[in-house]
């Protein structure tokens, strides 16, 4: 079987950690596996993240950075290592519950017939918190339906939208090293440079639900700031194409 990992960068999530590991290990999924990425958090979750490791071994491992850098440079080290160990479909999702381990199933048939796909709130049938202000709605819906597709040209609903599987071949032909961003904007580069290398790129409808537990890092301020630097990314990779795809696995 195919072995599938989960990249599942973590700051100060202590009280998830351990409820997203055991509704993730409950899945009805052969040979699913965890790779956590720490960026030191002051709460102890990677001290927490280690114990589970040792209780689930060869199926949880940990990758820890010496400091927060970023989401962009998380997921970056952390596709990097689930390379290295193997991996040949590659989740990405946040420890939140916001990202719902139930999809895991739908993203891995989805996946079949496709190179990228992305969970997506704004897709016909996904749907986000009820509690979000019309606001929030209209700024979210805006951004990743209207405003980022007309910008790079791309037939994706959720640019921003950080659950997603990717086949081993796709993070590979990426090249990893060209994305630059850091922060939510690197969610659309990595969908925008997929687009452009020719990668078939689908999308299933979720529920985003907020956060329970722990503290959001997002605000609308984020939000804005990535609006603003979609125009960046389109500079930057706007001459790719499938030709310009990386062809040799990475060394480390």
């Amino acid at each position: 079987m195919p072995k599938t990992m989960v990249v599942m960068p973590t700051y100060n999530e202590i009280e998830n950690l351990p409820l997203i590991v055991k509704a993730l290990f409950e899945l009805p999924v052969d040979d699913l596996n965890i790779l956590v990425v720490d960026d030191n958090s002051p709460d102890g979750t990677g001290r927490l993240a280690d114990e589970l490791a040792a209780a689930h071994p060869g199926r949880l491992f940990v990758l820890h950075r010496t400091q927060k850098a970023g989401l962009g440079p998380a997921y970056i080290a952390g596709f990097k290592e689930a390379l290295r160990l193997g991996a040949d479909y590659i989740i990405q999702m946040d420890a939140d519950f916001s990202h719902q381990p139930k999809y895991i199933p739908e993203l891995l048939k989805a996946i079949e017939t496709q190179d990228l796909i992305i969970a997506s709130r704004f897709a016909k049938g996904g749907s986000v918190d009820e509690t979000w202000s019309f606001y929030r709605k209209l700024l979210s819906w805006f951004a990743n339906r209207i405003y980022t597709p007309l910008i790079l040209g791309i037939q994706v609903y959720d640019a921003t939208g950080g659950y997603r599987i990717w086949r081993r071949a796709t993070l590979i032909g990426l090249d990893l090293d060209r994305i630059r961003s850091n922060g939510y904007i690197f969610q659309v580069e990595m969908a925008y440079v997929a687009s452009r290398l020719g990668f078939r790129v689908g999308e299933i409808p979720i529920y985003f639900p907020d956060r329970k537990l722990g503290q959001s890092k997002m605000d609308i301020r984020i939000q804005i700031e990535a609006a603003a630097r979609v125009w960046q990314v389109m500079w930057r990779h706007h001459t790719l194409t499938p030709q310009s795809r990386r062809t040799t696995a990475y060394s480390s």
